[in-house]
């Protein structure tokens, strides 16, 4: 009797994990943005290619309050930040996705990897600019 009492309170335990961690649905939801906006997150590819053409899209559209988040398709690591250094990612590694963040919602913001500072991105009209006399790999 004392196994079936066991037994019970595991599954009583794990439907509660598995209840409080949104199911086994497999997909996941994103924290609700500060200030309104749209809540669904942009997502932007790391897609390997140099200069302007690592992320996809770019520009990318954001609308105020909104969440981004990017996607290594790349075969190395990628940490984001915004220019004005305000706002940046952890470490992406390849085939992961970074946690959502607001980024590029105050307008037309542009972002570089800080690993590799040729791969440029920009928000609602802009960009990026790779720095003057850029030859890294990641460079157009």
């Amino acid at each position: 009797m004392k196994k079936a009492g066991t037994a019970v309170a595991l599954a009583v335990a794990g439907a509660l994990v598995a209840w409080s961690c949104g199911g086994g649905g497999g997909g996941s939801t994103q924290p609700t943005p500060s200030g309104g906006g749209n809540t669904s997150a942009v997502t932007i590819t790391i897609t390997g290619q140099g200069g302007k053409l690592a992320f996809s899209p770019n520009p990318a559209t954001v609308s105020p309050g909104q969440l981004v988040v990017f996607k290594n398709n790349d075969v190395t690591a990628h940490h984001i930040m915004l220019d004005d250094g305000t706002v940046q990612t952890p470490d992406i590694n390849p085939g992961a996705t970074s946690p959502a963040v607001a980024m590029g919602t105050n307008g037309s913001l542009s972002y570089h990897c800080i690993i590799h500072p040729g791969m440029v991105g920009g928000f609602n009209g802009t960009s990026g600019e790779p720095p003057p006399n850029c030859n890294q790999a990641y460079c157009d």
